[in-house]
């Protein structure tokens, strides 16, 4: 099969240009899977840019396991049959079209900032480009932890004084204002468009809740609910008097775990059931732009969880998508997606979290792991070809540990830094996330893919709004 890994294939139109060169991975190799990518303060690799072609040709941009990250060449594909690498077909259908794309993107956690203000300032801008920028992979969406998780140095709330059913003592921690608001507003200096930032919470403050802890099996005290509605509203606001603003909010980063005995850290517990989404009223407090996501969990709940909610009409009102997470998938086929678009096609899938190393048997972090891009990119396309409109990575940046994380869970992530010698890291994994994020671009329709023969090809295909056609396909 050659080392054919990931297309971008851009269909013609009239006028040619050849690709814009990107500037090359520094590699470092670990161990025998595969390598990383070293970027520091005065050099860092770049993904091209795909210019206007000619009649008959595309671009191929190509990441292998052996030596290539976004290697860029222009082919022939009149007919568009890639015989020049496989004896497979891939014809694709734009007239049979599915759901727009809202994009791709990373989680702004605590401990991505700590770690990205431990770089220099010249690095820092350089891992940000990477992410942000039209010479990086062009990162559109941003999660935004409400509080604290435990991807956080502390346990902590913005309103940790008991019995303030007012929100007097409501504050901003030093978190926001350092390590989270300053490089959300630099990537948005950096990008040329809005990136959409959502929110999501782990847990309400502890005096909220029925077990007293931000931790452990807890859940939200009735009385509550409408000082837990106006909480979110408060954070809504302090963030837009630093110009930051949301286009989504889910009421509860997985509920499930907090209805788990003795579960380790941030969470709190809901059913879907429990309606606190009437209370949530975003258009009585002027935010009413901002879309409510439910679930926030494992896709194994779906169908059930929406409908319950979703049966409800006060809810109903106020809901306009589910939001899925991804470390359940092997338990529960994609065709949950499916059911779930069928009976609601008019409500969005967001799929808002992943992460490799979770596993109890995994290492944490593993640099230059190339299986753990095919399982990003085999979740990916499985997502999209099941309705999912976007697809949102957990932490942008860790440490050569996986942290900081105060319960010690730690991960991997697409980019590792070094502080000790001021570099990063860039994992497969950024590639991988890179392939769907720099060329499926928002308001992409998905539409019609077919691979001919092709068992060991993995696909799919997208009109953009600029007329052109993307397949990215995985060969593992």
């Amino acid at each position: 099969m050659g080392k054919l890994h990931f297309y971008w294939i851009t269909l013609p139109i009239i006028i040619f240009h050849q690709a814009v060169l990107a500037n090359n991975c520094i590699p470092r190799h670990y161990g025998k899977s595969s390598f990383v990518c070293v970027c520091n303060a005065t050099y860092c690799d770049s993904a091209p840019i795909v210019g206007d072609l000619a009649a008959g040709q595309a671009t191929l941009i190509t990441s292998t396991r052996a030596d290539a990250r976004f290697r860029s060449t222009i082919v022939n594909a009149s007919p568009l049959y890639l015989t020049h690498y496989t004896a497979d077909e891939i014809f694709i259908d734009a007239s049979v079209q599915y759901q727009k794309i809202m994009g791709f993107g990373g989680a702004f956690t605590d401990a991505s900032g700590i770690n990205i203000a431990k770089l220099s300032v010249l690095a820092q801008q350089n891992l940000l480009k990477s992410y942000f920028s039209t010479d990086g992979i062009e990162y559109g969406l941003g999660r935004v932890p409400i509080g604290g998780s435990d991807f956080s140095t502390r346990a902590y709330t913005y309103d940790d004084f008991p019995g303030d059913d007012s929100l007097s003592n409501f504050s901003l921690a030093r978190e926001d204002l350092f390590f989270k608001i300053p490089y959300i507003s630099w990537a948005q200096s950096l990008s040329s468009k809005p990136i959409k930032l959502f929110a999501s919470p782990w847990s309400a403050p502890a005096w909220m809740k029925s077990n007293g802890k931000l931790y452990g099996k807890g859940y939200l005290l009735q009385e509550y609910y409408q000082v837990w509605a106006d909480y979110f509203i408060r954070f809504f606001e302090e963030y837009k008097t630093h110009n930051l603003t949301f286009f989504a909010v889910s009421p509860q980063n997985e509920p499930m775990d907090g209805n788990i005995p003795d579960f380790p850290f941030n969470c709190m517990g809901w059913t879907a059931g429990k309606n606190f989404h009437s209370n949530l009223r975003l258009e009585t407090k002027g935010f009413a732009s901002i879309k409510i996501m439910v679930m926030d969990d494992q896709r194994i709940l779906l169908p059930k969880w929406a409908e319950t909610v979703l049966a409800h009409p006060e809810a109903k009102k106020y809901v306009a998508g589910v939001a899925v997470h991804w470390y359940g998938d092997l338990l529960s086929p994609p065709i949950a997606l499916t059911s779930f678009h069928e009976k609601f096609p008019n409500h969005f899938i967001l799929a808002t979290e992943a992460c490799e190393g979770d596993k109890p048997w995994q290492k944490a972090v593993s640099l230059g792991s190339w299986e753990r891009l095919e399982s990003y990119a085999h979740n990916i396309i499985e997502d999209l070809n099941h309705w999912v409109t976007g697809w949102v990575d957990w932490n942008l940046v860790l440490d050569e540990k996986g942290g900081p994380n105060w319960s010690g869970n730690f991960v991997d992530s697409p980019i590792i830094i070094n502080n000790i010698l001021d570099e990063f890291y860039k994992q497969p994994m950024y590639y991988g996330m890179g392939h769907f994020s720099k060329y499926i671009p928002e308001d992409s329709v998905r539409i019609g893919v077919t691979v001919i023969d092709g068992s060991d090809l993995f696909g799919t295909a997208f009109l953009r709004p600029d007329g052109k056609r993307t397949i990215v396909i995985l060969n593992r």
